[in-house]
């Protein structure tokens, strides 16, 4: 049965017929189509959907292809061949045209690592303090036994220190006696002695001349341990340390002031002039120009920047001046500005500084046995208070003298000790 439509034959098909091409080389001329009436196709069966696997995320920018209709069914997954697993299908590995497998690299976790610095930099904060505070409280020589004071006043709000200089020449070369023109005596003698209350209504420091007329109590000794019975002898303060040391210093200013001292605190020549160098210098404000050939003080009126030797002359000048407060004051006022001047922060946070300075300062400091290191920087810092603030300085109030010895005002002297032990503020004033 012929199938093709009317007026087409077997031989329709052959020859320069539509569909088939032509070999001439003119254009071929409009032709009419007959429409061909096929039959309909036979519904095409759709694969079973093949089982869904995890659809990677794609990079931005991705090409996806063309986009076929909705109704189109190419037979592909969301971007997976049928039949390709895990590095089996043609588009994987470089070159391929499949999709990259594999998570983008995220973004560095920068709070986490904010966090582990911190922590890290607190724990080195942490280890270098904690050093260095076992370092400085291993070199501090705590010498002087309190518990061999007898007959202690009762003690009082605050803290009590009594800070004395020695002319003690330890450690010290030829060389550096002759700079800082110590001499060579030998033994040692308080140069200065001071009493530095800290309490709630700020610091108070009270210097005690050396040439003080005082009576020595009864004490026992030191290295003996003999009593020795007081027979009313009066004499200057300072042969109190000359007779039998520290301790027997203590039980003088305790029993002459009634005044109960927590802590003992002495520095030497050599160690005072390392620490002033240390700093690089302390800056201090000189109203009148003095000299002494004794002591090698050579100093002119207005500011100046003194260096250790020069700092130890100023400090250990008397016979410039007519009584030995003028040198009292001197050592007060140098006094605070050290303290003043090493406790800021380019000294405290300089270890190129602080280390040297804690060094020469802590080798030749003697403290009583119960002083921490905690205790000696609360003093420190008290010590820089007293010009600032409500610090107070003064001398101990006089009243007149008997054989060259300074006579102490009694009834100042007892107000001065009850508002210090009574933590109240200071109102009374030296001579």
């Amino acid at each position: 049965m012929n199938e093709w439509p009317e007026g087409w034959s077997d031989d329709n098909r052959s020859g320069n017929r539509y569909g088939q091409g032509s070999m001439s080389d003119r254009p071929e001329g409009a032709r009419s189509m007959p429409h061909v009436q096929r039959r309909p196709a036979p519904p095409r069966q759709r694969p079973a959907p093949p089982r869904q696997r995890p659809v990677p995320q794609q990079p931005a920018g991705y090409d996806e292809g063309p986009q076929y209709d909705s109704g189109y069914d190419s037979g592909y997954s969301s971007g997976q061949v049928y039949g390709g697993g895990r590095g089996g299908g043609q588009g994987d590995g470089p070159g391929g045209g499949g999709y990259p497998q594999g998570r983008p690299a995220s973004a560095p976790d920068w709070r986490r690592r904010i966090k582990i610095g911190a922590l890290a930099l607190v724990v080195v904060v942490l280890a270098v303090s904690i050093g260095t505070y076992f370092w400085a409280d291993s070199k501090l020589k705590r010498e002087v036994d309190l518990s061999k004071v007898i007959e202690r006043p009762e003690g009082g709000d605050g803290t009590n220190y009594l800070i004395v200089g020695s002319d003690s020449r330890e450690g010290m070369t030829s060389d550096d006696k002759k700079r800082l023109h110590t001499g060579s005596a030998e033994g040692k003698r308080t140069d200065s002695m001071m009493i530095l209350h800290d309490g709630s209504n700020g610091p108070t420091l009270v210097s005690l001349p050396r040439d003080s007329n005082v009576e020595i109590p009864s004490f026992v000794g030191s290295e003996s341990g003999k009593r020795y019975p007081g027979k009313g002898r009066t004499t200057k303060l300072n042969a109190a340390y000359a007779e039998d040391g520290p301790e027997l210093l203590v039980r003088t200013v305790e029993f002459n002031t009634g005044l109960r001292i927590d802590h003992y605190v002495e520095i030497g020549f050599g160690g005072f002039a390392k620490i002033v160098d240390a700093i690089g210098g302390v800056e201090l404000d000189i109203p009148k120009a003095f000299k002494d050939k004794w002591s090698g003080a050579d100093f002119q009126a207005g500011k100046q920047t003194l260096d250790g030797q020069q700092a130890l002359a100023f400090v250990r000048t008397r016979h410039a001046f007519t009584s030995d407060l003028d040198r009292t004051k001197n050592q007060q006022k140098f006094l605070a500005a050290l303290a003043s001047q090493t406790a800021t922060p380019s000294t405290i946070l300089n270890p190129f500084k602080l280390y040297p300075t804690m060094g020469a300062g802590l080798d030749t400091l003697i403290v009583d046995k119960d002083m921490s290191l905690w205790s000696l920087g609360q003093m420190f810092f008290a010590l820089k208070d007293v010009t600032g603030g409500d610090g107070t300085s003064l001398n101990m109030p006089i009243s007149g003298s008997t054989g060259g010895n300074l006579v102490w005002d009694k009834a100042k002297v007892k107000q001065l000790v009850e508002q210090l032990k009574n933590d109240d503020k200071v109102t009374v004033t030296d001579n």
